[in-house]
């Protein structure tokens, strides 16, 4: 079980810390997490970061704590496979969306505000490459606010994925199931709500009916939205260099991140900072509905 770094507040969101330490550029990460928790609490919630101290798991970091990681010089990505041998090494750990719902469901936190999620890779033709985020959503009850998949990743064959699982994929107004600097993709919701009342009410009814996670798509802001013809020109060069450099499973998403982040001159990383702060708030809005 996680061991709560202080008492969790009323109304909390889960916040991951692979996000501060590897999805912004070093020295990035506090200010982030900073930011983060003020809209957490500007409407009314409690942020509550998880991660891996020394092999405890933590829901709700002290300052200290997270200091700790991000000063660390080589924390490893944790999600479910590697979580328990990585508390039994004793290690630090930066969760990523698996992990933390693994965490934050043990810990009762319903509610957890993220950027992308992973999924299934492109050429699993060749082999097997599908992230732990995609199964974690059966097996742990967690409204994850998100703005869709990645889209290095195959987003549709990802979509389709969760709804084999049985997970409900509910569009906050919106039509389309999004991919992460798009609005939209090839993909749709199973439904579209657009009162943030009627979407906490069923968030509450739906995570005590299954007992498994829920999807709740909400598109990057209009204006930091990245045109799909520019984006498929900035993810070229950057696969093409993880291609290179002889990158592979795991390693890949970071690492093909953090070149888009070169390569368009620091455009995607604005486009990153901009959903992650809406998801945010939007996470923040939905635990204090329920309560």
């Amino acid at each position: 079980m996680p061991h709560p770094a202080a008492p969790i507040g009323p109304c909390p969101v889960a916040l991951e810390t692979t996000l501060l330490l590897h999805g912004v550029p070093r020295g990035r990460g506090r200010i982030l997490a900073d930011e983060l928790c003020e809209i957490v609490r500007r409407v009314g919630a409690t942020p509550a970061i998880v991660g891996l101290v020394g092999g405890v798991a933590r829901v709700g970091l002290t300052g200290e704590e997270l200091d700790a990681l991000l000063a660390a010089p080589n924390v490893p990505k944790v999600n479910s496979s590697n979580l328990g041998l990585l508390m039994h090494a004793k290690s630090h750990g930066a969760t990523t969306v698996s992990a933390t719902m693994e965490l934050a469901a043990g810990a009762g936190v319903k509610v957890f505000a993220t950027g992308g999620l992973g999924g299934v890779h492109h050429g699993l033709g060749t082999r097997l490459d599908i992230s732990a985020d995609v199964g974690a959503f059966a097996r742990f009850p967690v409204a994850v606010v998100t703005s869709g998949v990645k889209g290095l990743l195959d987003v549709v064959s990802t979509r389709e994925l969760l709804e084999s699982l049985g997970i409900p994929v509910v569009g906050f107004r919106t039509d389309h199931f999004p991919a992460f600097y798009q609005r939209a993709s090839g993909a749709r919701v199973d439904a579209r709500i657009d009162d943030l009342d009627a979407l906490a009410s069923f968030v509450r009814d739906e995570l005590k009916r299954t007992g498994r996670g829920i999807v709740v798509a909400n598109p990057i802001p209009p204006d930091d939205e990245i045109p799909l013809s520019d984006w498929e020109g900035l993810l070229a060069s950057a696969m093409a260099a993880a291609e290179k450099a002889g990158v592979m499973g795991r390693d890949v998403t970071p690492f093909v991140l953090g070149t888009l982040h070169e390569v368009s001159a620091g455009r995607t990383l604005k486009a990153n900072l901009a959903l992650v702060r809406s998801n945010t708030a939007l996470a923040a809005q939905i635990a204090t509905r329920l309560g």
